[in-house]
C-alpha cells in the first residue's frame, strides 16, 4: 500500500500496513474463542463490522471537488497561473486520496483470503500465509513471516469477535488451495480520476481551450 494513510478514527497504523517498530507489544495476546467469542462464525464472505468514517474525513473527501474547480475556473491566464491549477489540483488530490483512506475502508473476510480496501488498492492476503494472530490495541494484527498487518478501525466491542472468526476462517482454509492475488487498483482510483477531470477540466472550459 503506498503512502501513509489514518484509521478510521484519524490516528491508527495503515490498514494492512507493518506495524511500526519490532518489539513486542505488552498488550498483544492471541486470539481465541471465549464465553463472549464463542458464537457460530458468520456466513462467508463477512464484512468487519468498522467505525463509521467521522464527519471530518467526509468533509475532506468532498470539499476538493468543489474547491479546486472553483478556484482553477476563477484563476486568470498565465505562466504563474498554470503553476497555481497545477499546485491546487496535486494539493486536493492528496487530500481525496488520504481522506479517502478513511471514507472508503473495507475489509472483507473470504473463505480463502482477508481482503481490505483502502483508498486506491484492494489487498489480499491468503490464510495460509497468516502465520499469527493477535489482538493489540483495539486492533488485529495478522503476522505473515516479517510482515505485520493490522486491521484498524474495528467497532467498539467486537475486536474479539472479529479476532476469532478469523481464527475460525483460517484454520478451515487449510483444507483449501492456495488463492494469493496481487494489490488491485479500487474504487478510490476511480474516484481521483473523477477529481482530476474536474478540476483540470474547469480551468480548460473557463478559458476555451477545449
Amino acid at each position: 500500500m503506498s503512502g501513509q494513510l489514518v484509521g478510521a478514527d484519524g490516528s491508527r497504523v495503515p490498514p494492512m500496513g507493518n506495524r511500526p517498530g519490532g518489539a513486542e507489544d505488552a498488550s498483544a495476546r492471541p486470539a481465541h474463542l471465549t464465553g463472549d467469542t464463542a458464537e457460530q462464525p458468520p456466513p462467508l464472505p463477512w464484512q468487519v463490522p468498522l467505525d463509521p468514517a467521522p464527519w471530518w474525513a467526509w468533509a475532506l473527501f468532498v470539499l476538493p471537488f468543489l474547491a479546486v474547480p472553483t478556484l482553477n475556473s476563477w484563476l486568470w491566464m498565465g505562466a504563474r497561473d498554470f503553476l497555481a491549477v497545477g499546485l491546487f489540483t496535486l494539493i486536493g488530490a492528496s487530500v481525496v486520496r488520504v481522506a479517502g483512506g478513511v471514507v472508503l475502508y473495507r475489509v472483507e473476510i473470504t473463505a480463502t483470503a482477508l481482503k481490505a480496501r483502502t483508498s486506491l488498492l484492494v489487498r489480499s492476503l491468503a490464510w495460509q500465509d497468516v502465520d499469527d494472530i493477535e489482538i493489540v490495541d483495539g486492533s488485529v494484527v495478522l503476522t505473515s513471516g516479517k510482515d505485520e498487518n493490522e486491521i484498524n478501525g474495528i467497532a467498539e466491542g467486537r475486536t474479539a469477535y472479529v479476532a476469532a472468526v478469523m481464527q475460525t476462517v483460517r484454520a478451515d482454509a487449510d483444507a483449501l488451495p492456495v488463492r494469493r492475488s496481487r494489490p488491485r487498483p479500487g474504487i478510490g482510483v476511480v474516484v481521483v480520476l473523477l477529481y482530476l477531470v474536474l478540476s483540470v477540466g474547469a480551468f480548460l472550459l473557463r478559458w476555451h481551450l477545449v
